[in-house]
């Protein structure tokens, strides 16, 4: 359509277990360096050792004071941590723009965890009036994308996406739909999580999704045979977006240029994947569609890839499936194997590691992998990272509830 417009992005920011800035997190990744380490789950059970992966050596006094410090849950701290960040990084403060066309969407898909627990163990073991006057904007999913605007003054459309996993991903791709149709002309988009507490370990383990490894090493290692499930993760990823005429008057660094997005649901099960892949399959091939591209223009893909028998081997027959022959020559890597499961903030890091990854002509590895997996046999990127000139690439995000996100980027051009 000839008033569609384009967008692209210009500006990244994130907390990660690898690092907190995107150089640190890409230098990471480049020198196959995880952000693993072995840790209590539960610390009143001192042998419930298993692997985590935490963002480190974060402070939130750089950009809070201590009153706002304890009005404002983890999950909101490292969005306005991560959006001041990507803003900087774009050297735009947007506000040249008419405030009402700067939207904020960043997701979370569980919200302030660590404040519900908190606070109903204070209602348990306190009474109700020790319950904080805070507590409910703390817990909601929301408030992340609310602070962030409150602090930006953006007043364009703002929400948050929940679909669990894929969270980070639909959010970026609802705000690029957003601009490209003419409601926005930027966003600040993305995702944000912190599930660093007993209670959410116990959930995921006694579910058997978290691996139960103890070798930092061999515990999340995606694609290959051995693999046991994922390890849990927190941070936030956050990218700003631009229509292009705007980030070209104005002589912005362009990353990436994202130029299509697909959204499914396998209406399948609960937590486990459409075993014939193609809810993923479909939402790939959307994706690519709207794009305007041939699809064996697409050469790399930043895969879900989450160190889950179900997931890989379905994620791979997805992209069989939506690339035939062609599937054999595409890169396919997952950070996850070096970052561990961010779970909402997933999508929004691994867009980020895209979009880097287009600009700067390279590709990760995929950490860990020994053994093949018949089952999954594509190029997994496994031998170290790898120049790439990219012409066109899929961010995959598959959630809990059947929920499935990708978005497609390309090097933008003129």
């Amino acid at each position: 359509m000839s008033n569609e417009r384009r967008v692209v992005i210009t500006g990244l920011g994130c907390l990660t277990p690898c690092g907190n800035s995107p150089d640190e997190l890409w230098e990471s990744l480049l020198t196959g360096r995880h952000g693993f380490e072995l840790d209590n789950w539960f610390p009143d059970e001192p042998d419930s050792r298993g692997i985590v992966a935490k963002v480190k050596n974060f402070d939130p006094t750089a950009i809070f004071d201590k009153k706002e410090v304890r009005r404002n849950d983890v999950i909101v701290q490292y969005a306005v941590y991560c959006a001041e960040q990507a803003l900087r990084d774009a050297g735009t403060d947007l506000k040249d723009i008419d405030p009402f066309r700067v939207g904020c969407v960043i997701g979370s898909g569980i919200g302030g965890l660590c404040t519900t627990e908190e606070e109903l163990n204070n209602y348990r073991d306190k009474g109700n009036k020790r319950v904080s006057v805070f507590t409910i904007t703390k817990m909601i999913g929301n408030m992340a994308a609310g602070e962030v605007a409150i602090r930006t003054g953006f007043k364009g459309s703002n929400f948050c996406v929940t679909t669990a996993c894929a969270s980070g991903t639909q959010s970026i791709g609802e705000a690029f739909r957003s601009i490209k149709h003419g409601y926005l002309d930027a966003a600040l988009a993305g995702g944000t999580e912190h599930s660093d507490i007993g209670f959410c370990y116990a959930a995921f383990n006694n579910m058997k999704a978290i691996t139960r490894s103890t070798d930092v090493d061999r515990a999340s290692i995606p694609f290959d045979a051995e693999r046991s499930g994922f390890v849990l993760g927190d941070g936030c990823g956050i990218l700003v977006l631009e229509e292009y005429e705007h980030a070209k008057a104005r002589g912005a660094k362009i990353y990436a240029e994202i130029c299509g997005y697909g959204s499914t649901c396998d209406a399948y099960h609960e937590t486990s994947p459409d075993p014939e892949g193609k809810g993923g399959a479909m939402a790939m091939e959307l994706a690519v569609k709207e794009a305007g591209i041939d699809p064996t223009e697409v050469n790399y893909i930043n895969a879900h890839g989450t160190s889950t028998h179900m997931n890989d081997s379905t994620e791979t027959m997805a992209i069989k499936s939506a690339f035939g022959e062609h599937a054999k020559n595409i890169a396919i890597n997952s950070t996850k194997s070096m970052t561990g499961h961010l779970l909402g903030a997933a999508g929004g890091v691994e867009a980020l590691v895209t979009a880097m990854s287009i600009k700067n002509g390279k590709i990760h590895r995929t950490l860990g992998y020994k053994i093949p997996d018949p089952e999954c046999d594509l190029d997994y990127v496994t031998e170290g990272s790898r120049e790439l000139k990219i012409t066109a690439a899929l961010s995959n995000s598959l959630g809990f509830g059947g929920h499935n996100g990708c978005l497609c980027f390309k090097p933008a051009g003129n």
